[in-house]
């Protein structure tokens, strides 16, 4: 944990005052680029515009410093994109709390008559109507962000950035141009991308993750949802909700590394609303029918026995790879005594008295000990039912 701490010291010391760590080699290294044509030099530059970037950024500008944020989202293998923000904003924590919040409308409605509320049966749900009011909002999030950066007067990038040296970074604009950044510290804040499981045929081609979910124009309809994570169980948990065939398979256990009395409570529930179960499946391969639906051919761990299934949609939701791990590595190889704030792990790591949404990851009032244990924090976790459970947001 003593990175951790390193994190959150150098920013604000007791009393408040700013201070920067600074090394030996550091101004000379840094002061053999500049001048190059087209560059440009910040106090802090923060690769990655997500809740820790923009934290970050937000609060070194505050403090005096000279700051840039550089943000670039790689569009999803379905071609899937979005502004600044990161994850939560875009595609996690925001548009799932909102189709999370659809669903229970809809079982809400439904028990609306025997309160004496006079409803039009049957219910019908508009996915069109829903995500484009989502993607709406989202996009309002996206503006925000701008602007409150602009008001602390911290300069944001919208390209890809690639480190040239210890203090510099590349990025082309979209015009094509090749721009320099250089900065005395950099944080590294770009997150987790979801994975594909590449060895199975037909996956990347027709699948999606929830990088795309939030930003179907139209309903995916029957569904097959591969994995058990907590992102698996809350995407099933809202398509189920919404009246949609919704079928999740999973090869072990739900919700592994949490509770696992919470965890049978979680999945007793969707099941009795209607999600159906494949325990101890894994698919091996997805073909596209005449039709455009989707065969799914799976091994049954527990039988030994292959079965086949057709869906509109599959969805995978098998965990994480961050884009900022080549980075570190090259990093770590390159330049190893390079002093670099990760954030990466610091996912809304965030005071147990801040009980809000809000994410206060990056900001250095936290004065982070060494022996700091971050399992105990509570959180909430969005599949039905509602648990109180240490997750982002």
């Amino acid at each position: 944990m003593a990175a951790l701490a390193a994190v959150a010291t150098p920013l604000r010391r007791p009393g408040r005052r700013f201070r920067w760590r600074t090394w030996a080699s550091a101004r000379g290294l840094r002061g053999a680029a500049v001048g190059a044509a087209g560059q440009q030099d910040y106090d802090l530059l923060v690769i990655g515009g997500g809740s820790g970037g923009l934290a970050c950024a937000k609060e070194a500008a505050q403090l005096g410093r000279k700051v840039a944020v550089v943000d670039y989202v790689e569009p999803s293998p379905r071609g899937t994109r979005w502004g600044l923000g990161g994850t939560c904003v875009n595609v996690g924590c925001i548009p799932k709390k909102l189709m999370h919040y659809a669903a229970l409308l809809g079982h809400m409605i439904q028990d609306a008559h025997h309160y004496g509320w006079e409803v039009a049966q049957p219910i019908q749900h508009d996915w069109k109507k829903m995500a484009e009011a989502v993607q709406n909002h989202v996009k309002s999030l996206n503006w925000g962000h701008r602007v409150q950066l602009q008001d602390r007067k911290v300069t944001y990038f919208n390209i890809k950035a690639s480190f040239v040296n210890k203090y510099t970074v590349c990025g082309i604009t979209k015009g094509g141009k090749e721009m320099l950044l250089s900065a005395e510290h950099i944080v590294i804040a770009t997150g987790g991308r979801p994975k594909y499981p590449t060895h199975i045929e037909g996956a990347l081609e027709y699948g999606i993750t929830s990088d795309d979910i939030f930003w179907l124009k139209e309903s995916p309809g029957k569904t097959l949802v591969v994995g058990a994570s907590y992102i698996a169980l809350e995407c099933a948990g809202f398509l189920t909700g919404i009246g949609l065939d919704t079928t999740v398979m999973m090869r072990s256990i739900p919700l592994r590394g949490f509770d696992q009395q919470m965890s049978s409570l979680v999945t007793e529930h969707m099941e009795s609303h209607g999600t159906r179960f494949l325990r101890g499946c894994t698919p091996s391969h997805i073909r596209k029918l005449p039709d455009g639906q989707l065969q799914v051919t799976w091994k049954d761990g527990i039988s030994g026995k292959e079965d086949t299934g057709t869906f509109d949609t599959v969805l995978w939701a098998i965990g994480q790879s961050g884009p900022g791990s080549t980075l570190l590595r090259m990093l770590r190889e390159d330049y190893t005594d390079l002093f670099v704030w990760s954030v990466i792990n610091l996912i809304c790591r965030s005071s147990p008295r801040n009980q809000k949404s809000e994410p206060r990851e990056g900001r250095s009032e936290y004065q982070l000990p060494e022996s700091e244990d971050f399992r105990g924090f509570p959180g909430s976790h969005f599949c039905p039912p509602h648990l109180r459970y240490w997750r982002c947001c």
